[in-house]
């Protein structure tokens, strides 16, 4: 029987690992008798791993460049990653089975996979591992270690890639990707009241993930020098890229403008929108879509991000703008006869999120053991059904 799980995550590689900790925990503290241990994987390699867990936000927002040089790095030599990891947790490692004493270790960064896997089987540990895939289309092989009792996966595509790296296809499950329960809760609420109206400004939201990057000025000003609009902007952890915006457009635009920095309840902006300016960021996209806002996709890292912009299209979850120039026509082309097309990709929205993801996924993992492991997946119907959401965690 499970009773104690620990989740290995990450703290400062974005935000999107930490944020999928959160959403799993809402579930299994539903469980009086599951206890949860999270820890930041880089945290276990010392100061060396952690700081290079924190430089993936300088990095990201300032050479995508590098960025790509490290994931071709990484996905050509997956084994001498997961040896470099392993050699750098190990010690720590060890000592927190010890203290936590984990019926089962659910992995939710890549580079934690076959790094903790090689430790258990050189000390002979017979801890069951399962790995949650935090990406949704350009997944890294450190994401498919073989070794993995089973793979949760957030799309076929990711399970196929999964395959391809040679995981035989029962251990895959693919059970979507978790968000937050608040990214559903007043849900019902909005929905009468968010639909685009053209005798309002149309209102912007304009956000880039946790680590603030892409070419957020540039669009405000198309925005405001075309459309009667409100923006809004959220730069993440970008407190210098937050500093500009306030000098550039605010005094500029007044009130037209709002900046903000990190922020715990960007689900509200999010459902106070008519349109949401993203990148290609898996997390900020399924949390947008969780509440209905139609997305823009600007861009995204290469690597993991590249197909999520084409996954976006292929199920009319909003559109793609790969030359921030074609704003303008692609608002136009959405806004016009009252919404038309704005309001069809908000259904699209509707029947693709599942506020359940989290819960069959945490249910999946507990019935691990079971004779059957067999788990009732429950579905979303359209409109949206909201059962029983919690409010935001705290960590046991």
């Amino acid at each position: 029987m499970i009773n104690n799980i620990l989740i290995i995550s990450s703290d400062f590689t974005g935000h999107g690992h930490k944020s999928i900790a959160e959403a799993l925990c809402e579930k299994f503290k539903k469980h009086d008798n599951i206890r949860i241990h999270v820890v930041d994987g880089f945290s276990l390699g010392g100061t060396t791993l952690l700081n290079i867990g924190k430089a993936y936000g300088p990095i990201t927002r300032k050479s995508e460049s590098l960025w790509e040089l490290i994931w071709d790095i990484s996905s050509n030599n997956p084994s001498f990653i997961n040896e470099i990891v392993e050699f750098k947790i190990k010690d720590r490692f060890l000592k927190l089975l010890k203290e936590v004493h984990p019926d089962l270790i659910l992995t939710i960064h890549p580079n934690f996979n076959g790094s903790v896997i090689n430790i258990l089987e050189k000390y002979d540990i017979k801890i069951p591992v399962v790995t949650l895939i935090a990406d949704l289309i350009s997944i890294s092989p450190l994401w498919a270690d073989p070794r993995a009792n089973y793979i949760i996966s957030p799309t076929q595509e990711a399970k196929n890639k999964c395959i391809e790296f040679g995981v035989i296809e029962n251990k895959i499950k693919v059970l979507g990707f978790p968000v937050r329960s608040r990214f559903y809760n007043y849900l019902n609420s909005y929905m009468k009241h968010n639909n685009y109206n053209a005798n309002r400004p149309l209102k912007c939201l304009i956000m880039s993930g946790g680590e603030g990057v892409g070419n957020m000025e540039k669009i405000a000003e198309i925005l405001l020098l075309n459309f009667n609009c409100t923006i809004k902007i959220v730069t993440g952890r970008n407190t210098a890229l937050k500093n500009k915006l306030q000098q550039s457009l605010v005094e500029k635009y007044g009130s037209k403008v709002e900046i903000y920095g990190f922020l715990e309840n960007i689900q509200d902006l999010m459902l106070s929108s008519d349109i949401a300016f993203t990148r290609g960021s898996p997390n900020v996209m399924l949390e947008a879509i969780a509440c209905n806002i139609p997305l823009i996709i600007t861009g995204a890292l290469p690597g993991q991000e590249e197909e999520n912009p084409k996954f976006i299209e292929k199920h009319n979850l909003g559109v793609v703008c790969s030359d921030i120039n074609n704003i303008q026509i692609i608002i136009n082309n959405l806004i016009a006869n009252n919404g038309v097309k704005l309001n069809k990709i908000k259904h699209a929205q509707k029947v693709f999120s599942n506020p359940y993801t989290a819960e069959n996924i945490v249910n999946f993992i507990l019935n691990i053991g079971n004779d059957s492991n067999k788990v009732t997946i429950q579905k979303n119907e359209v409109p949206f059904v909201t059962k029983n959401l919690d409010n935001p965690i705290v960590y046991k």
